[in-house]
């Protein structure tokens, strides 16, 4: 095989060539057994037959996940090595909490950008269906002894033993979407933002059951065909999305109880629900990929990662991220022919836009004199989102990329923005521009 020529400082033009994921369906159901890795394997399995694209061209595969799993939590290594994609294929593994599956892709177009690759995979899974339940430390530290074969005489057995009393603290735990700084679960967040924002009950309700009508709509025109693979799991194949509702209404959303507190406004109507799911994204240089015959659908024109306080509000992140974004490409959010942003909660979108909208805001928050601006409705979340399609932690970022780098290309429309939320207080966006 002939040596591949090195482009390295050179400054390329990152491009999405395509996207492909698994339906992404309710966790411990259809892919019970089917792990994170699984699910990768499936999704650039399905990416590579649809592109027909010769292995050797790929440099490497960028990969995003949280569930990790603790034998091998570099799923990008051995998607390759399971798919028996050449050795020189390299992989990498990144977690940015639900702004994974993003992170992977810039990475992978950053280092595309820096001449360090021609062609990369970039995507996320998730499987909270297999999510490890692990064992207190108390018992970790009790039980090491047997484990790495330093207990040897009865008495050190009973030592063990008498470390593991009671019984009741070295049980496994349920495993909790918790900032581990303090302590709060996610949907907590979510209502607290909710209060604080002034978010209703009722505006949660009918944004859920908008972003179920959208993407019941998407998937009955065929929009999504192009990007779902089809996947055979234990039960039978699963051709589309299973968590989409159709049917619900505002009405029957309503009688939803809160989770999270008596009095709260934040139900499983309004919230995204676990999910089980794989999203991979082709991206070249824009040399390479016209050399090989492929027509780009868009381009990154620019991102933008943030933090903020995880005791204020958690999820209000891609507030600051859009701005941040929309800077760096050198343009304002009037300009944005699509907007999309990840679901996680009605009540944190909505605690978004609001944000976004409002002028007090930009003046605290980002130093600015105006507000960043209203979205377009016509234009938002145009087929549905994470509450109505589900939310693979790692996945999602990728999901989102592909779907609008798709509607780029299918429409004619010139710019996409992304703005996704994350566990940390993260928020994240990033600035699609169509290739012509």
């Amino acid at each position: 095989m002939a040596k591949k020529k090195s482009n390295w400082g050179k400054k390329q033009r990152a491009v999405i060539v395509t996207g492909v994921r698994t339906p992404f369906v309710k966790a411990f159901g259809k892919f019970l057994k089917l792990d994170s890795i699984d699910l990768a394997d499936l999704a650039v399995r399905a990416l590579l037959e649809r592109t027909d694209l010769p292995h050797e061209e790929i440099d490497s595969i960028v990969w995003g996940g949280v569930i990790l799993p603790a034998l091998a939590p570099n799923i990008a290594r051995e998607v390759a090595l399971d798919l028996r994609l050449p050795a020189s294929v390299e992989g990498m593994t990144c977690t940015r909490a639900c702004a994974s599956g993003l992170q992977a892709v810039t990475l992978a177009a950053a280092a595309i950008e820096r001449g360090e690759a021609d062609v990369v995979i970039a995507g996320g899974s998730d499987s909270t269906s297999n999510a490890p339940l692990n064992l207190p430390q108390k018992a970790v530290h009790a039980l090491a002894p047997l484990a790495f074969g330093k207990a040897a005489t009865p008495a050190d057995y009973l030592g063990v033993l008498s470390q593991m009393m009671p019984i009741t603290e070295i049980l496994p735990k349920m495993p909790k979407i918790a900032e581990r700084t303090t302590g709060e679960v996610m949907g907590e967040s979510a209502e607290s933002m909710a209060r604080r924002n002034e978010i209703t009950r009722e505006a949660q309700d009918h944004f859920a059951e908008r972003s179920h009508h959208r993407a019941a709509e998407a998937i009955a025109s065929g929009r999504f065909d192009d990007e779902v693979t089809p996947v055979e799991a234990s039960g039978g194949w699963v051709y589309a999305d299973n968590i989409v509702r159709g049917d619900t209404t505002f009405e029957k959303l309503s009688k939803l109880r809160p989770v999270f507190s008596k009095d709260g406004t934040v139900t499983a109507g309004n919230a995204s629900a676990l999910t089980d799911g794989a999203a991979a994204v082709l991206l070249m240089s824009e040399d390479k990929a016209r050399s090989l015959g492929y027509k780009p659908l868009a381009a990154l024109r620019s991102w933008a990662y943030v933090g903020v306080d995880p005791a204020d509000q958690l999820l209000i992140g891609p507030a600051l991220a859009v701005p941040k974004a929309l800077d760096r490409a050198g343009m304002e959010l009037k300009d944005m022919s699509f907007v999309d942003m990840h679901e996680a909660f009605a009540a944190q979108v909505l605690s978004v836009t609001k944000a976004l909208a409002s002028k007090g805001f930009a003046e605290v928050r980002l130093g600015r004199s105006k507000a960043v601006g209203e979205i377009d409705e016509d234009n938002f979340n145009v087929h549905g989102g994470s509450l109505a399609i589900g939310h693979p932690f790692g996945a999602t970022g990728a999901r989102m990329i592909t779907t609008m780098a798709n509607e780029l290309a299918s429409s004619g429309k010139e710019t996409a923005l992304l703005g996704i939320c994350a566990a940390g207080g993260l928020g994240a966006a990033a600035v699609l521009e169509a290739v012509h």
